[in-house]
């Protein structure tokens, strides 16, 4: 079984996350998604979910750059750099 070890970059976003996960699937009308086993789903609805979510996120980052909060947002997470093969 996979694991998901991504932490969220911000401390205590987690939450806010999940929150965020469960208002976006009741929006394309899957109800009690917090209490589904995932795994039982077509990874076509979780992707929906996923990608709703992940557009969401860039309008928010959008209009905080239109907004001048530019440096805020460079800052917050550091770039992550592809791993050598050895």
């Amino acid at each position: 079984m996979a694991r998901n070890t991504n932490q969220p970059v911000q401390p205590g976003a987690g939450n806010a996350l999940d929150q965020m996960k469960y208002e976006i699937a009741n929006e394309l009308g899957i109800s009690n998604y917090d209490q589904m086993d995932k795994g039982q789903l077509p990874s076509r609805v979780n992707g929906y979910v996923g990608g709703n979510m992940t557009k969401k996120m860039v309008a928010y980052a959008e209009q905080a750059l239109r907004g001048g909060q530019q440096g805020q947002i460079t800052q917050s997470a550091q770039t992550e750099q592809p791993q050598q093969q050895q």
